[in-house]
């Protein structure tokens, strides 16, 4: 038996076939639309899915403010931030950061399950949030995606 034609295909970052996404926010549950988001970024959702390549797709996501927290997560879940300075260190609770930046809910989540390298910083920059219904790539044809 010829074990060499039953390798494994590694997918080269030049032939990836990226599409677009749009998810809605509006009622969604923050921690599942993020870990969702995160996958398709990293493209774990392709049969040609490769951890040393980005073979993931361009996601738009609309109506952020919109999102919701389950439990008492809204007043208790804290964002903290570092300046680096002696007491440069800042904390907001979800109400706050939601009333302030709602699009920082959804980027702080998926940024953070995504990997901590440059890879990571690659897959980042194909995430797109937007607060209301309204974004300016109509001209990409991205697909609705249900979660």
């Amino acid at each position: 038996m010829d074990t060499l034609s039953y390798r494994t295909q590694s997918a080269k970052k030049e032939e990836v076939e990226r599409k677009w996404h749009i998810i809605d926010g509006d009622g969604l549950v923050v921690g599942r639309l993020c870990s969702k988001i995160a996958s398709i970024l990293r493209g774990k959702h392709k049969p040609s899915y490769t951890p040393h390549v980005d073979t993931g797709d361009y996601v738009i996501v609309i109506n952020a403010e919109k999102v919701r927290f389950t439990g008492n997560k809204l007043d208790a879940k804290t964002y903290q931030t570092y300046s680096g300075y002696p007491g440069g260190q800042k904390e907001k609770t979800a109400r706050e950061l939601l009333a302030k930046k709602p699009i920082g809910v959804v980027e702080i989540g998926v940024r953070g399950m995504l990997p901590k390298n440059r890879l990571g910083r690659q897959m980042f920059k194909k995430l797109f949030v937007y607060e209301g219904a309204e974004h300016p790539h109509e001209a990409q044809k991205p697909e609705k995606l249900e979660l």
